[in-house]
C-alpha cells in the first residue's frame, strides 16, 4: 500500500460530514485533531483516543456555544467544532503585561459555563472525591506538599459548596479567541463539584516564569477572588488540593513537578497568614 493510500484516523468523518481539510493534523496523548472546513466555516475534527475525551464532548453539546466552542456535529466517535481562530491569546496576554485582563477574561468564562440551564447537566458526570484519588498515594508515599495538599482536598470535598457541572481544566490555552463569539472554552472534562475547583489551575499557566513571578500568585488570588466571587481563603485551599493532584499527575509521568510545588508553598503560605 502507497503512503497515498493509507487511511488516517479522520476519513471516515471528512466522507461523513462532507468535510474539507484545511491545515496539518494535530497529535495529542488523547486525541488527534484536524482543522477543516464544514460548510465553508473553519471547524476543528477532534477523534478522541480515551474514553474520559468523549465524555467531554457531551459537555460540549450541553453547553452549546454559550461560554463553549460550538458543537456542529457529532457520534460517538468524534466531535466537529467551531474553531476559534481569532488573533488574541491569554497565554500571550499573560506573557506581556495583560495577566490582569487574561485571568478576568477565564474568570467571565467561566461564569458563563457554571451559569444555570433549562437542560439537565450530562449523565455520568464524575464527582470530585474521585477525580482526587489518584493524589492519595503520593501524599502517603512522599509526603511534604503532597501530604498538605491531600489533607487540604479531604476538608475541602467533606464540605462542598455550590456545585455545579465544572469544565475540570479551565486554563489559559483552553480559551480560545472565537472573533465577534469573544471568549469560548475547549476540551472539558467530565466533572461535577464545587464551583471553586475551577479555578486552581490557572495559577500555575501560562507557564512558571510568568505564574510564578513575584506577586502574581497573590496578586490573580485577589482579582479570582473578586471577580468570582469566592471566598478567598477556600480559593487558596482549592489551589493547594489541586496543584497537588496536578503533581501527582507530573510524577505519574516521571516529570518534575517543581512548579506545582512552588505554587502550594506560596498559597500554603499565605493561609498561613490568615
Amino acid at each position: 500500500m502507497t503512503p497515498s493510500c493509507r487511511m488516517t484516523p479522520f476519513d471516515q468523518h471528512l466522507a461523513q460530514w462532507s468535510l474539507i481539510p484545511d491545515g496539518a493534523p494535530i497529535h495529542t496523548h488523547s486525541s488527534d485533531l484536524l482543522p477543516v472546513r464544514y460548510r465553508d466555516t473553519p471547524a476543528m475534527l477532534k477523534i478522541p483516543r480515551e474514553p474520559e475525551e468523549r465524555y467531554g464532548a457531551a459537555m460540549m453539546r450541553w453547553w452549546d456555544g454559550d461560554g463553549a466552542a460550538r458543537v456542529l456535529a457529532w457520534d460517538e466517535d468524534a466531535l466537529l467544532i467551531e474553531r476559534a481562530s481569532g488573533p488574541r491569546s491569554l497565554a500571550h496576554m499573560a506573557r506581556n503585561g495583560r495577566d490582569d485582563d487574561a485571568t478576568r477574561i477565564l474568570c467571565a468564562t467561566a461564569a458563563r459555563l457554571h451559569a444555570p440551564r433549562a437542560a439537565p447537566p450530562p449523565p455520568h458526570l464524575l464527582g470530585l472525591q474521585p477525580w482526587f484519588a489518584e493524589l492519595e498515594p503520593y501524599a502517603n508515599s512522599h509526603g511534604g506538599p503532597l501530604a498538605l495538599a491531600w489533607s487540604t482536598a479531604c476538608e475541602l470535598l467533606a464540605e462542598p459548596r455550590e456545585i455545579v457541572p465544572l469544565h475540570g481544566d479551565l486554563h489559559h490555552e483552553n480559551v480560545l479567541d472565537a472573533g465577534a463569539r469573544g471568549w469560548v472554552a475547549i476540551d472539558p472534562k467530565r466533572l461535577i463539584g464545587e464551583r471553586g475547583f475551577d479555578f486552581a489551575c490557572l495559577f500555575t499557566d501560562p507557564d512558571e516564569e510568568t505564574a510564578l513571578a513575584p506577586g502574581r500568585l497573590l496578586r490573580r488570588v485577589d482579582l479570582v477572588a473578586e471577580a468570582a466571587r469566592l471566598e478567598r481563603r477556600r480559593l487558596l485551599q482549592w489551589i493547594v488540593a489541586f496543584t497537588g493532584l496536578s503533581a501527582a499527575w507530573y510524577l505519574m509521568d516521571e516529570e518534575s513537578p517543581d512548579k506545582e510545588f512552588a505554587a502550594i508553598e506560596l498559597a500554603h503560605a499565605e493561609l498561613l497568614r490568615g
